[in-house]
């Protein structure tokens, strides 16, 4: 691959993670198809390739006040996996990454069959739930049905809690976007990261 199509690719890559930035797409696909239609292009960059676009994006915009806010974030994570412990809490999504931007939430997944007891569990410690419901997505041509809880912390930073069946906790997944194994952290590991190196990027790039 020659300079000038690098230095192409490269642009196609900014525009559709500037697109997710500004939150004009909300998906990888759509927001790569956009950006390769603005340059008349026949290629599509890789999801990894727009992810460290989007993550130069949001250092750029947000600097020091991004690294402050993950802090924040991992302790409000910590609080409320604490508060779902005997559910097999793990943190995953950007907060987990460490590549948060001005939009993202706080994603932790759980492990149980009954979802209500999940409701009732947060509910019980006063967390203001927003909304909660069923989704179901096709991930390499399989269906896959889990439930989401939407609910804002005591900080007032948004988490989004995905009930997953108990027979998927030691089930792998591989990231669509960074095409490594998706791991999380534990109640520990986020323990140890806070205390160590509460900035600490779980990132293949």
């Amino acid at each position: 691959m020659n300079i000038g199509s690098l230095s192409l690719r490269r642009k196609v890559a900014r525009e559709a993670a500037s697109l997710l930035y500004l939150g004009v797409e909300k998906e990888y696909k759509q927001a790569k198809l956009k950006a390769a239609k603005t340059f008349v292009v026949h290629f599509l960059p890789t999801n990894l390739e727009v992810a460290i676009e989007f993550d130069k994006i949001a250092e750029e915009n947000e600097g020091l006040a991004r690294q402050k806010r993950l802090i924040q974030m991992r302790r409000e994570a910590l609080k409320l996996m604490k508060i779902l412990r005997e559910y097999n809490p793990i943190l995953i999504g950007s907060v987990w990454r460490g590549t948060i931007h001005h939009e993202s939430d706080i994603d932790v997944a759980v492990y149980h069959d009954e979802p209500d007891d999940i409701l009732k569990t947060l509910k019980q410690n006063n967390l203001k739930i927003l909304q909660s419901e069923w989704v179901t997505v096709v991930k390499q041509g399989q269906r896959k049905t889990s439930f989401h809880i939407y609910l804002e912390s005591p900080a007032k930073e948004k988490a989004e809690i995905v009930v997953r069946s108990f027979e998927e906790f030691h089930r792998k997944e591989k990231c669509e976007i960074y095409g490594d194994e998706i791991t999380g952290l534990h109640i520990q590991e986020l323990k140890k990261v806070l205390k160590e190196n509460p900035t600490r990027r779980f990132v293949p790039f």
